[in-house]
């Protein structure tokens, strides 16, 4: 007799082996149908895996998450499928999932037209009409490499000759198309009904530049109608937001040959970068943090004693000098504990807290550039914390309060929180983990945020919270952290007097709220469409006269506006004033104050918000605490 465990406790017996597409079936013919895979004692499987002893077991539908992942990874088959019933020819790579989608990679004579890839979505809507079931067969390696090199697979069978000679290599045959995966797979391609192919783009073999260039198709697949279309519909939006278009439109900044991931900012988008940065330094002063300010250069040697030069060094950037070795900083830390160890520290003196805008440069590959989201320079308000071991839990207590405050003033008030615990190969005692973790998840409850738990992905230092922030159409943008570090403080020997005499060796506190200052002014873009609100725009307000006569009247209001502290422009161009206020509005200003002869005569303005709002005629004085306001409020 065998005894399958469900979910709910619930036990059911089979007097001989059964598979899990039985088992669905033994529950309900509704169950049966929904069924995609299954979750063995924990392990993903498909639907004809059979299970010979006693086990728990979870039917995967295409409600849960596993089972939307085995739809993608699926539809990625489908997909080479299709590919090679159009063009024979053609060779089959590799075909992961990805964030929201999957792709597959192949070699073939030609690049892919839209034409093409039209009507390869075509050929998958029919293959998956025709819901052929999605066989599993298991060859040694040796048969699999011969199998896949007779069928001209030469792809497929490098990748098989890598895998041990000793191992069996798993087959998925649908139809008249055979794959290599480990799957699982749902168990036909009926399953597979919502998707839609994206767009075609480049890649080498295996990564290598020095390997051929491939054609990568990219897909998306849902559970649903509603869920396919409400993707779609986001990227469109997501495409009238995109912060290189509104870069460009705005004036703000731009990316240039010369530099390639490196930022030119424009005025107007060094204005926003510097409400950014003195915003964030203000929040240094007032939560007790000392701003410095470190080298960019520095030894290799220092890089050594981190780690960072054997595990780093291929996305640093070196230079040389008399015979030295040096590095562009990847990032601040060795730097703030180089000026942490400058004078003797007692136990009185922390937690020590140092802030910097630190300007940092890593050698991203230039396929992964994404204008000033994904950069090789860019600036971090980066922040360490020294302390002991007791002040880990009020300090992680302080920064989420402190995060969350930041993130309202942005605008951003949905933020998602995970706790990456520690990985198999650390160093450090369980009870310092213990303590380090407990800290990290107290912090979270004492601040009413629900969490998740990410088993074995903190560094093999110490654990970490990621914040997350959702933007307005869903996307999720991991921008915050604090992570506790016992290593590098010890490497780089700093030590603090403790109140029994004895030297200790401090916990280093990384944090950063915003992050890359680039990255998060490219989401602030993106998040508010391009209109920011009047404390971020560059031009707050601008006044314009409607004839020659209005001249003086505007410029006299500008000034007066600009000595309140305000950012204002005046406009005399000799053109239409209903084409004045068109321009400045597709400049998304959150002002406009028009000056006419009658309001030039009573020493008013007219006003107009951003969205065509008639605010109606004021005084100066009035129009300047609206504004006043407005920024105050953040609005």
């Amino acid at each position: 007799m065998i005894n399958i465990t469900l979910p709910d406790g619930s036990v059911r017996s089979f007097e001989a082996p059964v598979t899990v597409a039985d088992v669905a079936a033994s529950i309900g013919s509704g169950l049966a149908k929904a069924a995609l895979g299954g979750k063995v004692d924990g392990r993903l499987v498909d639907t004809s895996h059979t299970i010979e002893s006693d086990a728990g077991l979870a039917i995967i539908t295409a409600k849960d998450a596993d089972g939307l992942e085995m739809i993608r990874h699926s539809t990625a088959h489908l997909l080479a499928y299709a590919v090679k019933d159009l063009f024979p020819q053609a060779q089959v790579t590799i075909g992961p999932v990805i964030d929201n989608g999957f792709y597959y990679d192949f070699s073939y004579s030609r690049p892919f037209t839209p034409e093409d890839l039209a009507a390869i979505e075509a050929r998958m809507t029919e293959l998956a009409n025709k819901d052929e079931p999605v066989v599993r067969r298991v060859l040694p390696r040796d048969e699999a490499v011969a199998y896949f090199t007779g069928l001209g697979e030469h792809y497929k069978a490098e990748i098989i000759a890598s895998i041990p000679s000793n191992e069996d290599v798993s087959l998925y045959r649908e139809g008249a198309f055979e794959d290599l995966c480990r799957g699982p797979h749902v168990p036909s391609t009926g399953k597979l009904k919502h998707f839609k192919l994206m767009k075609v783009a480049g890649a080498y073999w295996r990564g290598d530049h020095r390997n051929e260039m491939l054609q990568r198709v990219y897909g998306t697949a849902w559970a649903s109608k509603e869920d396919l279309k409400a993707y779609l519909t986001m990227l469109e939006e997501a495409e009238k937001r995109d912060h290189r278009r509104l870069g460009r439109e705005l004036d703000l900044f731009h990316i240039d040959e010369h530099a390639p991931g490196v930022v030119f900012w424009h005025a107007p988008g060094w204005t926003v970068w510097q409400e950014v940065e003195q915003y964030m330094r203000r929040v240094y002063r007032d939560n007790g943090y000392l701003e410095v300010k470190g080298p960019q250069l520095l030894d290799k040697t220092l890089w050594e004693k981190t780690g960072h030069w054997d595990k780093y060094r291929d996305n640093m950037f070196t230079t040389e000098s008399e015979k030295r070795d040096y590095a562009l900083k990847p990032m601040n830390c060795p730097g703030h504990i180089l000026i942490y160890k400058q004078g003797i520290k007692s136990y009185r003196d922390l937690p020590l807290r140092f802030g910097e805008f630190g300007q940092c440069h890593r050698n991203e590959p230039s396929g992964g550039l994404h204008g000033i989201m994904r950069v090789r320079g860019f600036t971090q308000d980066d922040g360490h914390i020294f302390c002991t071991e007791d002040q880990i839990l009020p300090e992680c207590v302080a920064y989420t309060a402190l995060l969350q405050k930041v993130y309202a003033d942005f605008g951003f008030k949905d933020i998602l929180y995970k706790v990456a615990t520690r990985p198999e190969a650390r160093i450090g005692s369980d009870e310092i983990w213990d303590k380090a973790e407990g800290a990290l998840i107290e912090s979270l409850k004492r601040a009413g945020c629900a969490f998740e738990i990410s088993p074995g992905e903190g560094a093999f230092y110490g654990p970490k919270i990621e914040y997350t922030l959702k933007d307005a159409i869903g996307r999720h943008w991991q921008c915050g952290t604090i992570q506790v570090d016992f290593s590098m403080p010890q490497r780089l020997e700093a030590e603090y007097v403790d109140v029994d005499g004895q030297r200790k060796t401090p916990v280093m506190l990384h944090r950063a709220i915003v992050g890359s200052l680039e990255r998060f002014i490219g989401i602030l873009i993106e998040e508010h469409a391009g209109v920011l609100p009047t404390w971020l725009a560059p031009t707050q307000a601008v006044v314009l006269n409607i004839t020659d006569a209005q001249a003086e009247a505007v410029e006299n209001v500008a000034k007066t506006l600009r000595n309140q502290g305000l950012r204002v422009q005046a406009d005399l161009a000799n053109e239409k004033i209903t084409a004045k206020i068109r321009s400045w509005s597709l400049q998304k200003v959150p002002y406009i104050a028009v000056i006419g002869e009658k309001e030039r005569e009573a020493g008013t303005v007219a006003v107009r918000a951003r969205g065509s709002k008639d605010l109606g005629v004021m005084s100066v004085q009035a129009f300047a605490d609206l504004v006043a306001e407005s920024i105050a409020a953040k609005a």
